[in-house]
């Protein structure tokens, strides 16, 4: 077994200084350790090995003092403390190396439980994983209201709340609030919440403003010890409540992952069982789960995608230089819809620059500049933005029926009918209005720019600006670069999607670009399935491994069946072998139905009799079989076509772009896992140790 040293050799040590402080009202003397690792709130406080060894001596210094008080723990300014150090979790090739790191974790922040004088956390700033968890610890806790982010993240990453976050916090707060915690919220995209909300749920005893957060807490700490105040937590209920609100989070669990993460099960299990444990025994319980979902594929597939999310999407692959970016000082959205209307609060909102938007009839027109601002109201309603704020991006967002409102633009996206014809027309009368520098993008979802560009004096300043929908809320963004786009029209594209706080990953100009073209290879497989006879049940269930945000046909009723079969007939051009036309779909759309099921998410028999007559019907497994063989297929074919610079830009897409699931890494780790890659392609995605245990 390796040392447990050896595991980080180049952790950055979060250091546990030891400081005396005499408290108010004859309270004694209060020895507090401070978390902080040298570094600015940019680089927070992490716990690896290293850092647990001195918070260890930290511990043992004070343990042996009969001159103190109390003990505290506190974090440097704005963080608390963010969990273990995961840097060296690839690093970990064994089993037995694992169950060490776990036991180390309990060995060090129990201690804060069981010192011969009460304990006090005090939760400064951001607090996640084991920065939560060594507060759980400790006998009291106070947090300040400012704390932006306070989370037991681990499900999310294919971990458990290890280090007693599944023992004490359903023993300190209930079973029902602590799945909120551990569970739901890692299920919502990772939520976090905020001081306030974490002190209403009890984690926390008192809650003080950020300003005078530590003298307001060592005063609260004095008045405790004197015995002035008195804490009270409702007792916990151990029955039934206990048990029925496990059974739900385990039948929602079920519900969006169909087993496909094993961690949120394993958490499950552990507050399952934590009402009848010891603390000995649920700690043991802990180190046994964190050992074994430590050594699995499934976590390295979630540090993959978290580090894709942090990391590689704030770099994207193959940007051009900044310093080559223009300034955008004025917005012009074509059209007037509702994706225009979207664009336009975005750009006003996060641009703070004028946006207008054109349409060529009035009642159209100002339909969308209203429904702009109504969105701006809602913000203002929810209390996201300041009155004075609203009203001015409210201001910044007007509309005119003429092009020669885009004169000064530097900026102007399309957002008008996904057809050819219609968006060349469209370019062709902007180019004769704006600046030779402005850049023209086009928020198409598959059809070519370099095709878009090139009836244009000016081919050269075309991008592609592909959002997702609902744009305020989907982070990704796909600017593609035409054959003709220059590397000043790119970088203005990459620097204004990151002033649009959006996820860029730069595509080639290819038929449905990445996250459509997966998607809708997938969809071509699972509705050609039905079409030879199988039930729409069976090929909706065949699809659950993948644990996706929903079933394919719910998906397609989501998009809408009319422009899944658009993209459908732009790929079938391209690639007539790969994506068949489904002349069911194509009927589907000509009924005029939204999709396959009614409002109440039960079948539609019109919609079901509409893909009968099939005689070739298959098996879950078939179906799940050849959607999976589809994917590898096309991924390869598109990372050998150059689409993106590599799998791990497919991967960024499917997760940011169409929610595919982040504990499975996105789609590649998968495959590779499954062994499907190989099978259909020859060779895996990515390297063994990439996004799985090493080889």
């Amino acid at each position: 077994m390796s040392s447990l040293g050896e595991l980080v050799a180049d952790e950055v040590v979060t250091h546990a200084h030891v400081r005396d402080v005499t408290l108010p009202y004859g309270a004694g003397t209060l020895a507090l350790i401070t978390l902080d690792n040298g570094h600015d709130h940019t680089k927070p406080n992490t716990f690896g090995p290293h850092g647990l060894t001195e918070l260890n001596a930290a511990l043992d210094a004070v343990a042996g003092r009969d001159d103190i008080a109390a003990v505290g723990v506190t974090g440097k300014p704005f963080i608390f403390a963010v969990g273990a150090d995961l840097k060296g979790i690839p690093l970990i090739r064994g089993r037995d190396d694992a169950l060490a790191i776990a036991r180390l974790g309990h060995d060090v922040f129990r201690r804060l439980g069981e010192l011969h004088v009460p304990s006090f956390a005090y939760y400064n700033g951001a607090a996640m994983g084991g920065g939560v968890e060594i507060g759980l610890h400790c006998t009291y806790r106070t947090i300040s209201s400012g704390v932006p982010a306070f989370a037991l993240p681990e499900t999310f990453l294919g971990l458990v709340p290890g280090w007693g976050g599944t023992y004490l916090l359903p023993n300190l707060i209930g079973a029902e609030k602590a799945l909120k915690v551990v569970i739901d919220n890692p299920l919502a995209q990772n939520r976090m919440l905020k001081g306030p909300q974490a002190h209403e749920l009890g984690i926390a005893d008192a809650m003080f403003d950020p300003a005078d957060f530590l003298e307001e807490s060592l005063a609260w700490t004095a008045r405790v010890l004197t015995g002035e105040i008195t804490v009270q937590r409702p007792e916990v209920d151990k029955g039934k409540a206990w048990d029925d609100a496990v059974a739900m989070a385990r039948w929602t669990v079920d519900g969006k992952l169909h087993g496909a993460a094993p961690s949120y099960t394993r958490a499950l299990d552990l507050i399952e069982a934590a009402k009848d444990r010891t603390r000995d025994e649920g700690f043991a319980a802990e180190d046994e789960a964190l050992a074994d979902l430590i050594m699995s594929d499934e976590l390295r597939a979630g540090l993959y995608a978290f580090d894709l999310t942090q990391k590689r999407a704030k770099k994207p692959a193959g940007a051009p230089d900044s310093s080559l970016a223009r300034p955008v000082t004025k917005v012009g959205v074509v059209g007037a819809g509702l994706m225009a209307s979207q664009l336009a609060v975005l750009f006003a909102r996060r641009l703070e620059v004028p946006v207008v938007l054109t349409d060529l009839d009035r009642e159209r027109l100002d339909k969308g500049v209203g429904h702009a601002h109504g969105e701006i109201d809602k913000l203002l309603a929810k209390g996201r933005l300041s009155p004075d704020k609203a009203a001015r991006l409210t201001s910044l967002i007007t509309g005119s029926l003429g092009k020669d409102a885009f004169a000064d633009a530097d900026f102007v996206i399309e957002a008008v009918f996904e057809e050819m014809s219609v968006k060349r027309k469209v370019f062709a009368e902007v180019e004769e209005h704006v600046s030779p520098e402005c850049v023209l993008a086009t928020n198409t979802s598959s059809l070519s720019v370099t095709e878009m560009a090139s009836g244009l004096r000016r081919p050269e300043r075309v991008v592609g600006f592909h959002f997702f929908n609902p744009v305020a809320v989907l982070p990704l963004l796909e600017i593609v670069r035409g054959e003709r786009t220059d590397e000043a029209t790119l970088a203005t594209a990459f620097a204004t999607g990151k002033a649009l706080r959006k996820s860029c990953v730069l595509v080639k100009d290819a038929p449905a670009f990445v996250v459509n073209r997966v998607l809708l290879r997938l969809l071509a497989e699972i509705v050609q399935a039905v079409d030879e006879g199988t039930p729409i049940e069976t090929a909706e269930r065949a699809a659950r491994p993948l644990g996706l945000p929903m079933p394919p046909f719910v998906l397609m009723g989501l998009v809408g069946p009319a422009i899944a079969l658009h993209v459908n007939e732009t790929l079938h051009a391209a690639f007539p072998d790969r994506f068949p036309l489904s002349e069911n779909l194509e009927k589907l759309v000509a009924s005029g139905k939204s999709g396959v099921y009614l409002p109440d998410f039960t079948l539609d028999p019109e919609a079901v009799e509409i893909f009968a007559g099939g005689e070739k019907p298959s098996t879950e497994r078939q179906v799940l079989d050849r959607a999976l063989a589809a994917l590898a297929d096309e991924i390869r074919i598109m990372l050998d076509e150059g689409v993106v610079a590599a799998p791990q830009d497919i991967d960024l897409c499917m997760i940011l772009g169409a929610g595919w699931p982040f504990h499975l890494g996105g789609v590649t780790p998968y495959l590779d896992r499954t062994g499907v890659s190989e099978k259909v392609t020859g060779r895996r995605f990515l390297d063994p140790g990439v996004a799985s245990l090493p080889a």
